[in-house]
């Protein structure tokens, strides 16, 4: 497949119309397939020839309006549990580079569970833990202890009463300095950072632009909102134009009057993507047509570039030309929570008119201290400092395994330098079957398929972490080359890897 290389870059549009033919047409046919055998199962379930395995996606319920519509049901029962990893367990035990997992499972047909009494280990390629600071040994780890015993474990109330702790106040002065800009305010839950706040920076007469790959929490933000709404093609900065040109030419729906304000949403890198924004361009884009922009840096944040400072690091771009900075404390940071950062006075005015503030918990003085020692660790100067060793070792593993992936033959998509790497699998068969053999083999993964993602492009997703060694990596790639050959995996012509040779080999581990 001569469009790998397209893929790697932060433009990443129309995807879809550069697989081959002949894998569009045996997808189909596979979707197709799996509807006939659906339909089957439903008929010999309505005959009483087969027996009921499962609960019912939607139990029939008087007076009550139906969760789902059309077809989702049937998809739900009959294709989407057949198709993706339903297998159930506990994860026990730190979520780390290895994790352990006990398996849940059921004896009638999923009425009722129990857990298994082993534990097994595996390799965890799962996790968003990117730079290894979940951990539960070290100085930080003591220092969060202590927090607990002056702090206690909850706060109990909103920033608005008594939830205003003076380090939750610290934090964000500091997580100011980090991205060198004038201040910033932190939340108890990403995904709500997003939601709660999005509203208040548009209303009526203002107009958001998002990116079609964008997550959950923005999409929801977005529809919360009373401003309207519009997409661009993912990452396709000449799309955005075309969306800008039009709305400015157009104006608001009806009345034709000007926009009072228009936001652009982006995230700087994507989580099923593994794509980087062209922050560049889109910085132009804004500045050329008045727009503002809004940048969630989940992914990206204590990730990406030199300082771990997210994707305007990464491109050499001071963090003053994004206008608001959004991110969360859930990956790189090992904690929770999120933040939103920008000069002072959009700030303030989040302060006086974010929903989260009033009526959302405030963040925990034991996580606001997990977040400033990993912030102190990386804000510390030289080049042989813990942080910076973390960020390198995290750039130097997600090359390596998106390298030797690439070179046994597998489609990939993403940036090179993003710590998420999909791996595309096409089919709807071997979603489920690639987990369940790379549990078998030591691996945990996860597999993602539709309606998370299109027809064409179920995929396994590997997070790599800091804190995976050498020998996880090849032990992991292993396992992935065996599978990949077993489910015929090995779609680009690319290949440069011949099926005899050794991963340790051909490979040397090195920048």
């Amino acid at each position: 497949m001569d469009s790998m290389a397209d893929l790697h870059g932060t433009k990443s549009t129309g995807r879809c119309n550069r697989i081959p033919l002949k894998i569009k047409v045996l997808c189909y046919i596979s979707y197709a397939i799996l509807g006939v055998f659906g339909l089957l199962r439903k008929f010999l379930l309505l005959i009483g020839v087969e027996k009921k395995y499962r609960l019912d996606v939607e139990p029939k319920r008087e007076g009550f309006v139906p969760l789902y519509r059309g077809l989702e049901p049937f998809f739900k029962k009959y294709a989407y549990q057949r198709i993706c990893d339903a297998s159930a367990y506990l994860v026990v035990g730190l979520p780390g580079p290895k994790i352990e997992i006990r398996d849940r499972i059921s004896d009638d047909h999923n009425q009722s569970f129990r857990i298994l009494d082993s534990t097994a280990q595996y390799i965890n390629m799962g996790s968003y833990n990117y730079l290894g600071f979940s951990e539960n040994t070290g100085s930080r780890v003591e220092a969060v202890c202590d927090c607990i015993s002056a702090y206690g474990s909850a706060v109990g109330t909103t920033r608005h009463e008594y939830g205003t702790l003076d380090i939750v106040h610290d934090l964000e002065k500091m997580m100011a300095k980090f991205l060198g800009v004038e201040d910033s305010i932190v939340f108890g839950m990403g995904f709500a950072t997003n939601t709660m706040n999005i509203p208040v920076f548009g209303g009526e007469g203002c107009l958001l632009i998002s990116d079609e790959l964008n997550h959950a929490s923005l999409i929801l933000g977005c529809k919360l909102s009373e401003s309207s709404k519009k997409i661009f093609k993912h990452n396709d900065t000449e799309d955005l134009e075309r969306v800008l040109v039009e709305s400015l030419a157009d104006g608001q729906p009806e009345t034709h009057e000007p926009w009072r304000k228009i936001i652009i949403l982006i995230e700087a890198i994507y989580s099923m993507e593994g794509s980087i924004v062209n922050l560049p361009e889109i910085i132009r884009l804004k500045k050329k047509y008045k727009a503002y922009l809004y940048m969630d840096e989940a992914h990206s944040i204590g990730a990406l570039g030199r300082s771990g400072r997210g994707v305007c690091d990464h491109f050499g771009i001071k963090t003053t030309e994004v206008d608001l900075l959004m991110g969360t404390f859930t990956k790189s940071f090992a904690a929770a929570g999120g933040y939103v950062a920008g000069n002072k006075k959009l700030i303030d005015y989040l302060r006086a008119n974010s929903h989260s503030f009033p009526y959302a918990s405030s963040m925990a003085a034991p996580i606001a201290q997990q977040i400033i020692l990993v912030l102190k660790s990386l804000m510390e100067e030289g080049l042989e400092t813990e942080g910076k060793k973390r960020l390198t070792e995290l750039a130097k593993n997600s090359r390596y395994f998106r390298k030797r992936l690439e070179q046994m033959g597998f489609i990939l998509y993403g940036h090179e330098s993003s710590p998420i790497v999909p791996l595309i699998l096409f089919y709807p068969g071997k979603i489920k079957e690639f987990a369940v053999l790379a549990r078998k083999l030591g691996v945990a993964v996860v597999v993602v398929g539709p309606p998370i993602t299109s027809k064409l492009e179920s995929r396994v997703r590997f997070c790599i972490s800091a804190s995976h060694s050498k020998e996880m990596l090849d032990e992991t790639l292993e396992v992935v080359d065996y599978i990949g050959d077993k489910l015929s995996l090995k779609y680009s012509q690319n290949s440069k890897l011949k099926k005899t040779d050794s991963i340790r080999k051909v490979f040397h581990f090195s920048h």
